[in-house]
């Protein structure tokens, strides 16, 4: 019998090959993917994508979307309140494992194994621990498309968001950061793939500058992703 797991979701390309692992291992029964939307942009928290192709996304996977809606700068004891209740109704629900697409952070990892200490959620992490060479290889490999939707130009060149990851993108990607942007170099965004039943369709729009919160300097340079529609796009 499988085991019923929900997701961690960021809609990048780590925690996509994460959840494709699972869905070919044989063990697993995908219940939903979890993700966490601002209330004030309706865009996805961490990495600004539009909630409306965070639901095209999620439709050519197949799987449902738990959404988790936070205020903007969202203080950290409302944001574990509102997650506490989004556990509690995975658990009401029978459900006893999530996924996480965490690589090497190891910070990031007991983060993810404290908030769910003792709650009867056990953490599982297809990921980690690997080369993010070997990561990345395996997701252009399998087929995986993803586009750069944010770069942090204190690492890399600003010039990164917007491209599509390819052998190119890694033959210019800088060799002294990590190529799966681990460290918060880029975010991604996975518009097509072996699990998905059709390519989400996107147009370029607006670049725009965000602050560092801590020393209010020009850091964060995003892409705004439109959603699209094409003769290979099922809208």
């Amino acid at each position: 019998m499988k085991k019923r797991i929900v997701v961690s979701f960021s809609g990048g390309k780590d925690s996509v090959l994460a959840l494709h692992r699972l869905q070919t291992s044989g063990e697993w029964e995908i219940d939903s993917l979890l993700t966490t939307l601002t209330e004030d942009y309706d865009r996805t928290t961490m990495h600004g994508v539009r909630y409306e192709l965070l639901e095209l996304q999620a439709k050519s996977l197949g799987i449902p979307l738990r959404k988790v809606w936070i205020p903007r700068d969202c203080p950290n004891e409302v944001y574990q309140q509102r997650m506490k209740k989004a556990v509690d109704e995975i658990l009401d629900e029978g459900i006893e494992f999530m996924m996480f697409g965490d690589i090497f952070l190891e910070d990031v990892k007991a983060y993810r194994e404290k908030m769910l200490q003792g709650t009867g959620l056990t953490p599982i992490f297809p990921v980690w621990g690997e080369d993010s060479s070997t990561i990345v290889t395996e997701f252009l490999k399998k087929g995986f498309k993803t586009v750069v939707c944010c770069s942090d130009i204190s690492k890399i060149d600003s010039s990164f968001t917007g491209r599509v990851m390819d052998e190119q993108f890694i033959k210019d990607y800088p060799a002294d950061y990590d190529v799966c942007g681990e460290n918060g170099e880029f975010h991604t965004f996975v518009f097509d793939g072996p699990n998905f039943s059709f390519p989400v369709a996107y147009e370029l729009g607006e670049n725009r500058m965000a602050k560092d919160m801590f020393t209010n300097e020009d850091r964060f340079y995003y892409v705004d992703l439109l959603p699209a529609v094409y003769e290979d796009s099922t809208p």
